[in-house]
């Protein structure tokens, strides 16, 4: 006796491939897939490349350890009281904009991009991730501009830059920077172009064009020209300072000079005409030590932001001005290597300052 004939076999076969393409599709929604664009002809489910797979995990591990090393230091911050003073305000306000971008932004970023840029979770989260986004990356940005800003009148004005003065100055430049930020981020929310559309399941900036060129000049360009023009003053003060370190004159009136001993002595007269007398410094002062170290940090933290967010302020002032576009895969690299720029912030300040090692060192060994 027979099971089942051929009509009974393909009925199983086709009961089969439609409990596989269901299970398919829910894996492919719970994992994020791309959808139709990740699937082959048939129906049959695309899996990640290998190129794709290594991208992700490196961009969760920069996720992770971007997190991870600004609450690191914003833990020695509050545990150290030595840094409960300025500059180390200014630190810890970078951290708290950094941490933000590692914990509230980049996750859903990466979201984003395992769901093949499309958005799928709605427009409220949309919104908070683009105002989250906004916020967080520009209060980084002014925060590196406030610490270059801080740095420099400390360096040029170091007499009249007073403690008192640095503390009031450097509160100031926090609450501008956090209400600046506040004010570009949040201005979509009441009007100002649109972040969502459900029909294209699309989240992104507002590409209203007098949005874009008030956002990217007010989080970009503006705190660009500041940080150029700083370092440019910097630079200027610490190679004056060089130059006249290495050799000071002291020259005196081209004139006779007569000088006469007691009466009965002989006169004795010389004459100096243009005489300098030189002499050489050995060896830097600590101040100057520390005011090399401080300009050279000042450089590399201004040169790193440059290159990480200058690509992606580019494309997003060009693309809604000339109505052109850039390939998704360019965008995404340049939105992420403008989140780089958070990760790097504290490795470049840390690795400058002795005393944010030594708190690290005794941080570990105390949990030991």
């Amino acid at each position: 006796m027979s099971v089942g004939g051929p009509d009974g076999a393909d009925m199983l076969f086709s009961n089969s491939s439609s409990v596989l393409a269901t299970n398919v599709t829910a894996i492919d929604e719970l994992l994020g897939g791309t959808g139709r664009e990740d699937e082959e002809p048939g129906g049959f489910y695309r899996p990640f490349s290998v190129f794709s797979v290594l991208a992700l995990t490196l961009l969760a591990m920069l996720v992770v350890a971007t997190f991870v090393w600004n609450l690191l230091v914003l833990v020695t911050i509050l545990r150290v009281r030595t840094f409960h003073r300025v500059p180390h305000n200014l630190v810890a306000s970078m951290a708290i904009s950094d941490v933000m971008v590692a914990g509230l932004v980049m996750p859903l970023s990466l979201v984003h991009e395992l769901n093949g840029r499309r958005w799928k979770l709605g427009r409220l989260l949309c919104q908070a991730w683009i105002s989250f986004d906004v916020l967080c990356c520009t209060a980084s940005i002014w925060n590196v501009t406030a610490i270059a800003l801080d740095r420099y009148w400390s360096i040029t004005r170091h007499l009249e830059y007073t403690l008192k003065t640095r503390k009031r100055i450097s509160n100031v430049m926090i609450a501008l920077t956090w209400l600046l930020s506040s004010v570009i981020s949040l201005s979509p929310l009441f009007g100002w172009g649109e972040t969502y559309s459900e029909e294209h399941l699309e989240c992104q900036v507002s590409q209203d064009p007098s949005y874009t060129i008030f956002s990217t000049f007010g989080a970009f360009y503006l705190p660009l020209c500041v940080v150029l023009f700083v370092y440019w003053k910097i630079y200027k003060a610490a190679k004056f300072r060089i130059g006249s370190r290495k050799t000071n004159t002291i020259t005196p009136m081209a004139e006779v000079v007569e000088v006469k001993e007691a009466e009965r002595r002989p006169q004795m007269a010389f004459t100096a005409r243009h005489a300098t007398v030189s002499f050489q410094t050995d060896g830097e002062t600590w101040r100057e030590q520390k005011e090399r170290r401080a300009a050279l940090m000042v450089g590399i933290l201004i040169g790193v932001f440059v290159l990480c967010w200058i690509p992606f302020f580019l494309t997003e002032l060009l693309i809604p001005l000339c109505s052109c576009d850039i390939p998704p895969v360019w965008k995404s690299v340049f939105l992420w290597l403008g989140y780089s720029n958070s990760f790097f912030n504290p490795l470049i300040y840390t690795a400058f300052n002795k005393n944010y090692n030594n708190a690290f060192r005794n941080l570990f060994s105390r949990q030991r």
